[in-house]
């Protein structure tokens, strides 16, 4: 039996979630409850103790650098495969494994609005929220950019005055709809 496949009769919690079980297998279980994003602490604390960058990890997950690294803290999905993959390359454990496989945390708790760089960026969508928003409606019409249609882009831009960060937000635009 692999984590998280249970036959369907009693419950028990397992990773902060119900999941049922036979009552004469319970005994047999043994499931650590590792989150998401726990999971991904230990594996960004292998990838120092390694060090390796995120290219290289990106190379071993299979995606770009942008979004295997927002997988491997836990806000984007991993497959089995790319799980496993990341497992050997970090020696993770079965338990940090398996809890790379739970579904992504997307909430408010996923992202510490302290770091100073977090709350840069929220300044700037404070700042700039409005501003975007009219732009974009004036450009699209009225409707959202795509968060799930989406990809980042991150390049250091050479400056005399000092290097400069370049972000690039490429979301669909998703028009509202009338009904």
């Amino acid at each position: 039996m692999t984590p998280g496949q249970f036959p369907m009769y009693g419950s028990m919690e397992v990773f902060g979630r119900r999941s049922t079980v036979s009552p004469d297998r319970e005994q047999e279980l043994t499931v650590e409850s590792m989150t998401r994003l726990q999971a991904g602490q230990v594996a960004v604390a292998a990838k120092t103790a390694a060090g390796l960058s995120w290219a290289e990890i990106a190379a071993t997950v299979g995606g770009s650098v942008v979004w295997s690294t927002s997988a491997v803290l836990g806000r984007q999905p991993l497959s089995e495969k790319q799980a496993t993959a990341l497992g050997d390359l970090l020696n993770l454990s079965a338990e940090t494994v398996t809890a790379l496989l739970l579904p992504p945390d997307r909430s408010a708790v996923a992202a510490d609005a302290t770091d100073p760089l977090t709350y840069r960026l929220n300044e700037m969508v404070q700042v700039y929220g409005s501003t975007l928003k009219e732009l974009i409606t004036e450009e699209f019409g009225d409707g959202i950019m795509s968060a799930i249609d989406f990809e980042l882009d991150l390049e250091r831009v050479p400056d005399p005055k000092g290097d400069r960060i370049r972000l690039t937000l490429n979301g669909k635009f998703l028009p509202y709809r009338v009904w």
